[in-house]
Formats: C-alpha cells, sequence, structure tokens
C-alpha cells in the first residue's frame, strides 16, 4: 500500500453533528504508532457529548473511540504488535508521570491534551481530507474511520478466537463499568451494590459485580428493558426511578442500610443525590455519568460527613488496558461476562441511526462495522 491510507471517515463538521461520511487520506504510522484497519468500534456516550460540543473539542473532528480491527503497519520502534495482529484500541496516556508508572494510566497526567486536543501532543493529525487537516486522536484513535491511528501504547493485543467485531466496547464503556466494580470500588463477596443508570456501562457494572459475589445487586433506571436485561445479568432486584423512589426502595430491601457501593452513570445531578442518600454508613459512590462541563451537584455534607460515606469520580474503570481488556475477554470467552448481550450492530453508513437509536435507549451499546477480519 501507499505511504497513505485511503479511507472511509466519519466527520463531525459542526456543533450538533450529524456524522458525514467523507473520503480521507490516514498519514502512515509515525515510529511509535499503529496503523489499524478498523474492523468494527462501538459508540459510548462520550460520542455524541463531543458532537454536541458539550465537550467542547475543536471541530471538524473524527470521533470515535472504542476501535477493534486489524495491524496493517507499524512504526519502526513498535515491538508490541505486528501486522496481522488483531487489537482493541483503549484510551491513551504518557506511560512517564507518576501515575501511569503507579498503576492508574487513566488518571495520567497529560490524559486530556492526549485523548481530547484533538490531535497529537505537537499539533499534528494523521487524517487528512482533500490535503486539509481533520482533528483526531480521539482518545488516541479516531475509530469512526475504516484505518486509524494509534499508539503502541493505548493498543492492546487479542487472542483470535473471539469475534473481534464485537470486542470494540471493552477499551470503554464496558471496561468503564466492569472496572468501577472491580478495580475502583473493589466490591467484595457478599456485599451490596446498587447501579444508578442501566445502559451500557450501569449493565457491565451489574455483570462484574456478580462476578465479584455480590448478594444484593440492585438495578435503577427508568426504561422497562433494562431493568429486564439487568435482571437477566445479574440483579436481584430492580427498580423503575420514574414511578417509585430509589432511595426508599433500595433501603426497603437492604433492611434500613443502604447499599455498600453505589455507581452512578447517568451525569444527571439528582440521580446522583439519590446515589449518595442510597448508601449505608461507610458507603462509597462511584461517579462515571458525564454531564456538560459546568454541571455543578448538591447534597447535604452532613448526610456524606457523619455517615463517613464517600464519593469519587472514576475514569476508564481504572484499568490498566493491557491487562483488564484480556481478563474480560477471557471472562466472556467461559461464558461468565456476557456483555455481547448488550449490542446491536449497524453498517458505517447508518452511523447516525446508531446515535439516535441509543441517546433513545432503543439500543444500548450500539456497534459500527467497519470491514471484515482476515
Amino acid at each position: 500500500m501507499s505511504e497513505q491510507a485511503q479511507a472511509r471517515a466519519a466527520v463531525v463538521w459542526k456543533k450538533g453533528g450529524p456524522f458525514q461520511l467523507e473520503d480521507v487520506t490516514v498519514e502512515a504510522p509515525r515510529a511509535d504508532e499503529v496503523l489499524v484497519r478498523m474492523v468494527a468500534t462501538g459508540m459510548c456516550h462520550t460520542d455524541m457529548i463531543v458532537r454536541d460540543q458539550f465537550y467542547p473539542l475543536p471541530l471538524p473532528i473524527v470521533l470515535g473511540h472504542e476501535g477493534a480491527g486489524v495491524v496493517e503497519r507499524v512504526g519502526d520502534r513498535v515491538t508490541k504488535v505486528a501486522p496481522g495482529d488483531h487489537v482493541v484500541m483503549a484510551f491513551t496516556f504518557c506511560g512517564k508521570c507518576d501515575l501511569c508508572q503507579s498503576g492508574h494510566p487513566a488518571y495520567c497526567r497529560e490524559f486530556y491534551a492526549r485523548n481530547m486536543g484533538g490531535g497529537r501532543m505537537d499539533g499534528s493529525t494523521a487524517i487528512q481530507k482533500e490535503g486539509k487537516p481533520l482533528h483526531d486522536h480521539f482518545f488516541g484513535q479516531s475509530s469512526f474511520s475504516t484505518f486509524a491511528i494509534a499508539t503502541e501504547r493505548n493498543i492492546v493485543k487479542v487472542r483470535k478466537d473471539v469475534p473481534l467485531e464485537l470486542l470494540g466496547p471493552l477499551g470503554c464503556g464496558i471496561s468503564t463499568g466492569a472496572g468501577a466494580v472491580l478495580n475502583s470500588l473493589g466490591v467484595k463477596a457478599g456485599r451490596s451494590f446498587a447501579a444508578f443508570g442501566s445502559g451500557a456501562v450501569g449493565l457491565s457494572a451489574i455483570m462484574a459485580a456478580r462476578l465479584a459475589g455480590a448478594t444484593t445487586i440492585i438495578a435503577v433506571d427508568t426504561k422497562p428493558n433494562r431493568l429486564q436485561m439487568a435482571q437477566e445479568l445479574g440483579a436481584t432486584h430492580a427498580v423503575n426511578g420514574q414511578t417509585e423512589d430509589a432511595v426508599e426502595f433500595i433501603k426497603r430491601v437492604t433492611g434500613g442500610r443502604g447499599v455498600d457501593y453505589t455507581l452512578e452513570s447517568t451525569g444527571n445531578p439528582k440521580v446522583l443525590r439519590q446515589a449518595i442518600d442510597s448508601l449505608d454508613i461507610l458507603g462509597t459512590c462511584g461517579v462515571v455519568g458525564a454531564p456538560p462541563v459546568g454541571t455543578e451537584a448538591s447534597f447535604d455534607v452532613n448526610d456524606l460527613m457523619i455517615p463517613g460515606r464517600s464519593v469519587r469520580g472514576i475514569v476508564e474503570g481504572d484499568s490498566v488496558p493491557d491487562i483488564f481488556i484480556p481478563q474480560l475477554i477471557d471472562l466472556y470467552a467461559q461464558g461468565r461476562f456476557p456483555f455481547d448481550k448488550l449490542v446491536r450492530f449497524y453498517p458505517m453508513e447508518q452511523i447516525n441511526q446508531a446515535a439516535k437509536d441509543s441517546e433513545k435507549g432503543d439500543t444500548l451499546k450500539p456497534i459500527i462495522r467497519m470491514t471484515r477480519p482476515t
């Protein structure tokens, strides 16, 4: 192939979209980079909030950050993967700061600049249309393209005996929910857990809580189909927060105590307050929901202080992708983490329909098919 790869990419040209398919060129990989032929990529809530400029990244931009594909070419210094390898692309990080080196790359001191800067750290981009640069490197990949550039650091080699087109969401949404439970909150056997929001992240958290041995697992949502799915995946109880007071329900289920852990994935400040109020003494609420920048929430300080409750933000499930993603794949292959029940596939031409179905709640986790694995 030539130095540049000819690709088809979904570009956001203006606030609110739509995703517009364009013929583009993608640069050859630099020394530490990897060119991936995309097979499929998940669509995440973060893609939509950047499209709508709730997070004000520069436009025009190619989004997508749950990519899975086949390595096409590698830079001169890359030793981790080789052409033909199956890979999942995760978030990127510097690998050098104190947080990266202590096993917390999701809290890299350069996380925002590297994942949401709209290009490489030197300001360059890899994708062009008719010679004009498009912003890219979204989460180190911009995977809404038939070819994508990642770095050796944020690419994870995966086994070839599982469907590659299924694995992209492990790079963000699925690992965020599962990692929040297993890594960040450290839910233990015999404890209680409630997921506020039963979308792809919340349901992944419910599956992980079941894996961890939690004996009371409560799903909170406003859509009956999601609550039914939550119970199929491991929730012991489900409550419709639109028709019933979720806090009262949780207190009743737990004998008035509340749960040991909650996870808030809706981005709604009122729901966050409920997640805090549902905690037992010394309970912990994890926050993964992403509202528009500047959103504020409120709670009674005494309700936090006197019972010794904790609230903590969680990014990317506090995971080390090279370790956590293969673990989730192994659990899936064993039938113990059936995240495939959450997904629905769309051809690339229907990317805007996928976004619409996701926002309406009709699809839990859209996956956009790009090309076929070989």
